[in-house]
């Protein structure tokens, strides 16, 4: 009797989406947010696009910033990088309705939409949330996020007055991330909230796991 071997599915779409408005000038450690998600980014692209998908770019933020569309494997990396090089975060309010219908031209069939953007409650909350569904209806959607190691450091410190209060305000802030994190993951979405050093091997782990369980 012959014995199949299952594969994944080649010939996906994936869909990397840079938020470049306000949250993704903040530093973390010694680079602003935007950094560091464009390093995830080169690592999703070449991971997906040595696994046999399709991989584009869309930077946004009130406007098109970047786009890369249909390159092949062989060009994924270099118009990637020619595209992010000049990138910088604007210090604006992005347009979450204008990115998700960009996104959504686009993508116009099924497929993996990987936005890196903020988890601050507010800008989820009045920007991503009220256009997620246009988003999850149609694809399936990861939302990744910078964490500021520091804030975990802040609340566990102890050893002032000042220290506790402190710590009592990173708390806060930890407990609502995590609160914004779990309504999106309610709604569909798979959140990477992570710090710099592991945040582009947990995006991967993402899509990979996506794309094992045929989700892509």
């Amino acid at each position: 009797m012959a014995v199949r071997t299952w594969r994944p599915e080649r010939d996906r779409h994936v869909l990397v989406v840079l938020d470049t408005g306000r949250t993704a000038a903040g530093r973390v450690g010694d680079a602003p947010r935007l950094d560091t998600s464009m390093d995830a980014t080169l690592l999703l692209a070449a991971v997906a696009s040595r696994a046999g998908d399709r991989v584009d770019l869309l930077a946004h933020d009130r406007r098109v910033r970047a786009t890369v569309r249909g390159r092949s494997a062989q060009d994924v990396l270099p118009s990637f990088v020619a595209a992010m090089a000049p990138l910088e975060a604007e210090l604006v309010e992005a347009d979450a309705r204008g990115l998700a219908t960009t996104a959504l031209h686009i993508a116009g069939h099924r497929s993996l939409v990987v936005l890196f953007t903020g988890l601050e409650t507010s800008a989820v909350e009045e920007g991503l949330m009220p256009v997620l569904s246009l988003l999850t209806r149609r694809h399936t959607v990861v939302v990744a996020s910078v964490a500021d190691p520091r804030v975990e450091e802040m609340a566990r410190s102890r050893g002032s007055v000042d220290a506790v209060y402190e710590a009592g305000a990173a708390s806060r802030t930890l407990n609502e991330r995590r609160t914004t994190a779990d309504r999106l993951r309610r709604h569909g979405v798979v959140v990477v909230d992570a710090v710099p050093g592991v945040l582009a091997s947990q995006v991967v782990d993402a899509y990979l796991s996506l794309k094992a369980s045929g989700r892509l």
